[in-house]
This record gives C-alpha cells, structure tokens and sequence, in this order.
C-alpha cells in the first residue's frame, strides 16, 4: 500500500476538533472515517487506498496572513495532498465593510502561500454561510450591514475559487452549507462534529474526484 501525505491548512473549519466530545476533524475522518459514528462513509475514507499520514496544521483562528507559519518545515512526500480553509476570520476581521484593498491583500497573501507551499494539488474551501443566506440571522449585530458583508464574502470567495482552480480543486463549502441547519455548528461560526463531516463530505467529493479517495 502506497503512503500518502494529507495536509490541512488554515483556519477552525479543518481545526474543530476543541469543538467536539470526540476531538475528531474533518481531515481526520477523511484519512480514517468513524464507522460506528458515520456508517454512511464507511470505505470511503483515505485509508482504504492509502497508507495515511495526517498532518494536521491548520489552526483555530488564523487568517490569511499566518498561513505562512503553517508551511512544513521540511519537503513533503512524493504522494501527498493538500486541504486549505481560510477566509472566514479575515472577514469578520476587516471586511465588514466596503474594503476592496483588504480582498486584493487577501489575494496577494494567499497566492504568496500557495507559491510557498510546495504540495499539489491543493484543494481550497471557499467561505461557508451560518446564517444559511437569511439576514433575519445576522450574528454581527444591528450595526453591521449584512449586504456589505455578502459583498465582500462573494469576493473573497471568487478569490478562492480561482486558486483553488489553478492549484487543484474548489470545495463549494457555501454551497452546501445553504442546505445545513444548526446542528451543524457548535458555536455561531464553528463546526460541531457534525459539521466537521459535512466538511469531510464536500472535500472527499473532490478527492474522489481526482482519483485520490
């Protein structure tokens, strides 16, 4: 059985297990899944092709700018891939408001990451909603205005999506997370455990798509 390095990268979306009773995250379901928890996705985890080792850098809380901490310290493996969350405490950082420099910033630190980073391909989440798209649930408080925010959320998820079409793949976490409910968050913004799979399920569909899962 061949050995494949599996890298996360970024923020609480990949880092959640302080989240959760089990301390599991959704790389570490993707390189060995929880049959008794999660029936549905027995087989289907990396380690029925591979012989897996996580490694697991991502970090609750960081942003764009400190992905570079996050960097190996030495060459990975021939065989490995990257996962890569980040986004999402940028905005709620300074992109609150109208604030088109800080998403072209956003750009260069993340495409300044990405030469830096020497794993392919790299599959790229872009930013979930946990208001599901209803501004009646906008967790920022009256005097933040929910449609700026939108606005900014979208570019910085164009952003993302087009790195994540030159370096691999685009993992439409948005997208699915329109379809979730509250139980799948652990706080306002944080994956609870079920959260961690429904974030497993939308980057195994990526991996499997690659041929990799």
């Amino acid at each position: 059985m061949d050995v494949l390095t599996l890298f996360t990268f970024g923020d609480s979306v990949l880092d959640s297990g302080r989240y959760n009773e089990r301390g599991l995250n959704a790389g570490a379901l993707l390189a060995r899944n929880d049959d008794r928890l999660f029936p549905e996705f027995a087989g289907r985890d990396l380690s029925r092709r591979w012989k897996v080792t996580l490694e697991h850098r991502a970090l609750d809380g960081h942003e764009v700018t400190d992905l570079m901490t996050q960097l190996p310290a030495s060459p990975p493996p021939a065989a490995a891939v990257a996962l890569l969350s980040v986004g999402g405490n940028d905005i709620l950082r300074y992109l609150l408001q109208p604030n088109p420099d800080g998403v072209r910033s956003f750009e260069r630190e993340l495409r300044r990451f990405l030469a830096a980073l020497d794993v392919r391909p790299v599959l790229i989440a872009n930013i979930y909603d946990p208001s599901f798209g209803d501004d009646r649930n906008n967790f920022l408080g009256d005097e933040v205005d929910p449609k700026v925010v939108r606005e900014n959320h979208a570019r910085v998820n164009a952003v993302l999506e087009r790195a994540g079409e030159a370096s691999g793949a685009t993992v439409d976490l948005h997208s699915h997370f329109l379809t979730g409910d509250p139980s799948w968050f652990a706080q306002t913004i944080e994956p609870s455990l079920v959260g961690a799979s429904e974030i497993r399920r939308c980057f195994l569909g990526s991996l499997e798509g690659l041929g990799i899962a």
